[in-house]
């Protein structure tokens, strides 16, 4: 009887106990998305928690992409959990691009209607002799612009498999799938590992500014009232 007369207060205010739970992207809410993508050249299986600790557990088949990614959320304190395999024989390329899209895929369902986030990012990083800026915003239109690496660069092997161009070719991938404008600008440096590094860096910080939860902003962070 008690259970009956439950369902039918709810049933009159028309109201059910699950009405009150968080709603994915709202403040209090997990911020968090499980993905896996599986075509003819790699399996890739993400997940992905926004307000983590920067903790992460990667495995892609190569190497140094794991080293970057890790990095990735060690400073954006993104929680990540990538596991990839590919075609690592033919060469990183298929592997690296897949992981950025379903990374990025990853993170746009994570953040949700993006209810109150701050929204921009800047960040500049130092890595010894490089200095690399990021800006982002989180506005749901993707765009990508890419400057200052040095030449040569792109032609760079590093770790045995990761060329120098794959960098830009994973943060417009990124980009392009999470709804992001990134732009990444290369301001000095030399070492390639170092150029590289500090990229991912900057793009880290800029990340954990623009989605940091701003108990000052009320609803969307745009006059249209979504993003």
């Amino acid at each position: 009887m008690t259970e009956q007369r439950e369902q039918l207060a709810q049933a009159a205010t028309g109201r059910h106990q699950d009405d009150d739970a968080p709603v994915a992207g709202h403040q209090g809410a997990p911020r968090s998305a499980h993905l896996r993508r599986s075509t003819n050249e790699s399996s890739v299986e993400v997940g992905l928690n926004l307000d983590g600790s920067g903790d992460s557990e990667i495995s892609t088949g190569v190497r140094f992409y794991d080293h970057m990614l890790a990095s990735l959320a060690k400073h954006s304190l993104i929680d990540l959990r990538i596991q990839a395999t590919a075609d690592v024989d033919v060469d990183a390329h298929h592997t690296v691009e897949d992981v950025a899209i379903v990374l990025g895929d990853a993170f746009r369902e994570a953040l949700g209607d993006k209810r109150g986030i701050s929204r921009f990012g800047d960040a500049t990083v130092p890595l010894d002799e490089a200095l690399v800026q990021a800006v982002v915003d989180v506005a749901g239109r993707p765009y990508f612009v890419h400057t200052g690496e040095p030449d040569g660069q792109a032609y760079v092997v590093i770790g045995g498999s990761y060329t120098g161009s794959l960098t830009a070719h994973v943060l417009e991938s990124f980009a392009q799938h999470s709804g992001i404008a990134l732009h990444v600008r290369v301001l000095s440096g030399r070492d390639p590992h170092h150029l590289v590094e500090a990229q991912f860096k900057a793009v880290a910080r800029a990340l954990r500014s623009a989605v940091a939860l701003d108990p000052r902003v009320k609803g969307i962070p745009s006059e249209k009232g979504s993003l």
